[in-house]
């Protein structure tokens, strides 16, 4: 009963190492953990990067068109390194695929959300606001898998909607003062350059918003639906990806303008070349994010990937501020040193409320044995 209560990464992450237990010992050495915990890092902030790259484009308007290259990227590259021995995962099967579709198509939403939320926001913008899907999963475990949110994730719960507010409120001040500093004397030019970089950023909170709920729901749907399928983490990338490309060209076909006129606005000659290769790279990143974290799980532990997690969410802030220009204020930094913070603070209460599970798990057998 303790394991209904963990989310699916930390089941799975529990179960590898107790299989691992035999070389636990030799795993546990620093220099065996620092190559899977930097790797994991660098691949989730190059990938971050890339992606606000290619969406930052000033006519940028195909993001099922991305979205659908970058999954046919990672299916290639998942196929390509089985078939060289590296990993093993099931091969497709027709009954498997209809019950892992409804979480692919989530996944797209989430995907798809999140890629537009990139386009009118920061990347420390959106670090900050990713914490609250955490909020909303915690939450949605109490409902329907009889979860416990403790004082000390409640604690980490209010830090991450603090820097949250925070973020918010500077973003603003720094998009208005931007906007005024650029603007021409005439007050009507003023006020229609601030009211249209306000516009930005509500698009840009609405996407977040729909992001944080679609993110939610799919991981609480995925651990229901794994316990059916029995799925591994490349088995579920693998479907995921491949039963998306479907989805994402026929949105694509649908509501996106496919006109020559288009395609050269969105993939100009002059750099059209850099932004496939950024594509290309962005799937493979994404492998190469789901084998770390298995890499990283095999040879440390669950709670040090968790908390490798959280403090991964301060240098991928950091890269947008270094690469994108984003502003360096003291109220951005603030914040995002609290929502730092806040994931250090999400990750000690997860260890210390897993250490009394077990701890409940263990007493109850011998009680039951004395009975």
């Amino acid at each position: 009963m303790a394991n209904t209560k963990e989310t699916l990464p930390e089941d799975v992450a529990e179960l590898r190492r107790n299989m691992a237990t035999s070389t636990q010992k030799d795993n546990s050495d620093v220099s065996s953990a620092i190559p899977p915990v930097v790797c994991y890092c660098i691949a989730s902030i190059m990938m971050t990067l890339v992606n606000k790259f290619v969406v930052s484009g000033r006519q940028f308007n195909m993001t099922f068109f991305l979205l659908s290259l970058q999954s046919i990227v990672c299916v290639v590259c998942v196929s390509t390194v089985k078939k060289l021995g590296i990993i093993s995962f099931r091969d497709f099967d027709t009954k498997d695929a209809k019950m892992w579709f409804p979480i692919s198509a989530l996944l797209v939403s989430v995907i798809y959300t999140g890629s537009k939320s990139l386009q009118y926001l920061s990347i420390p913008i959106y670090t900050i606001f990713k914490n609250l899907t955490i909020i909303l999963i915690a939450y949605g475990e109490v409902i329907w898998f009889n979860g416990q949110i403790t004082r000390l994730t409640m604690v980490s719960f209010l830090l991450m909607v603090l820097s949250s507010i925070l973020a918010a409120w500077v973003d603003v001040n720094s998009a208005v003062e931007s906007a005024g500093d650029s603007s021409t004397p005439l007050v009507g030019v003023s006020v229609a350059l601030v009211s249209d970089t306000l516009r930005k950023l509500n698009f840009g909170y609405f996407w977040m918003l729909l992001n944080c709920l679609t993110s939610a729901a799919y991981v609480l749907l995925m651990r229901k639906r794994i316990k059916v399928t029995g799925f591994s983490d490349w088995d579920s990338m693998f479907y995921n990806n491949l039963l998306s490309i479907p989805v994402l060209l026929l949105f694509s076909m649908l509501v996106e303008d496919w006109g020559l006129e288009n395609l050269i606005r969105n993939f100009p000659a002059e750099t059209r070349n850099v932004l496939l290769f950024a594509i290309a790279f962005s799937g493979a990143a994404a492998v190469g994010i789901s084998y770390s974290t298995a890499w990283c799980v095999r040879t440390t532990s669950s709670t040090t990937y968790s908390m490798v997690g959280a403090l991964n969410k301060l240098p991928v802030a950091a890269s947008g501020m270094l690469f994108f220009g984003d502003p360096v204020t003291f109220g951005s930094t603030s914040a995002i040193g609290v929502g730092f913070v806040a994931g250090v603070v999400y990750a000690i209460a997860k260890n210390n409320q897993k250490k009394v599970e077990m701890r409940e798990a263990a007493v109850l057998p011998m009680s039951t044995r004395k009975s």
